[in-house]
């Protein structure tokens, strides 16, 4: 108890996203009520609306009505690449995980434009969290991240979401042999994850000997910036305003690529 006899306030939760205006335009808020009953999944919240119940947990065959490879992209945004990869790919089932409600909500926008696929569903919840509580381990074929904040300045670096914790909540859900993609604008986040996804015993480099996107950036480069391990840019990645907004400030686009190291024979979850 603090001195006037009120319980001390629990530390403050790092995250790596900043809840911005909830506010829907008129056609995002059609398409929020025509389909979010049907693309949303709501699970029983736990101590914020971002979080699940300790308790909740995804039955994947039941969600999509079959068992197919899962493909997760954490920070969709406002759903070009996993609206795109869910008409072009109707033999896998897709998961948005994004905060944002207005970029939910175009997202079903696009998804009714694109003919509404059964093979897609959107998650409004913080995924270093919900994650490892809603799926169970070895349940993502592909994982996605693609330029995510870079909080670019040193006191915000923690705030990144390639940090250990995430690693640590993600990876466990990777099958064997699962393919992680990454992609940033930022040279120097570029450089943090490197060292951080390098490190990691569960996952080798896709493209070990994958040169850099350039030598030239208006960013500046890092020493000690790896010359090798680069991925191409992934074909059913969709150029979104992200990207198109790095570029044309003259920044490179670094990609990245790994494989989930096979777990040793005993270990695979049964």
């Amino acid at each position: 108890m603090s001195a006037d006899g009120r319980a001390p306030k629990p530390p403050r939760e790092i995250v790596s996203f900043v809840r911005r205006g909830e506010r829907l335009s008129s056609g995002r808020q059609k398409a929020w009520d025509r389909w979010s009953d049907r693309y949303v999944l709501d699970p029983a919240r736990g101590e914020r609306d971002t979080l699940p119940d300790p308790e909740a947990s995804f039955d994947l065959e039941e969600i999509f009505g079959r068992r197919a490879e899962l493909v997760v992209e954490v920070g969709s945004g406002l759903g070009e690449n996993i609206a795109a990869a869910a008409a072009e790919h109707p033999e896998r089932d897709h998961l948005a995980v994004e905060v944002y409600r207005p970029g939910l909500a175009q997202t079903l926008s696009r998804l009714e434009r694109a003919g509404l696929q059964e093979n897609i569903r959107l998650l409004p919840l913080d995924a270093q969290r919900s994650l490892p509580v809603l799926l169970p381990e070895a349940s993502i074929a592909q994982l996605w991240v693609y330029f995510s904040d870079p909080w670019p300045k040193s006191r915000h670096h923690k705030r990144r979401l390639i940090n250990p914790p995430f690693l640590d909540a993600v990876l466990p859900l990777l099958a064997d042999g699962a393919t992680f993609r990454l992609a940033t604008d930022w040279a120097q986040y570029a450089h943090h994850m490197r060292r951080l996804l390098d490190a990691r015993e569960e996952l080798e480099l896709a493209h070990p000997e994958g040169p850099r996107p350039g030598d030239h950036s208006s960013d500046a480069v890092p020493e000690g910036m790896p010359r090798t391990g680069w991925a191409p840019r992934f074909e059913g990645r969709v150029k979104t305003s992200f990207e198109a907004k790095g570029r044309s400030a003259g920044r490179l686009v670094w990609d990245l690529a790994y494989t989930r190291v096979p777990r040793q024979s005993g270990s695979a979850p049964t």
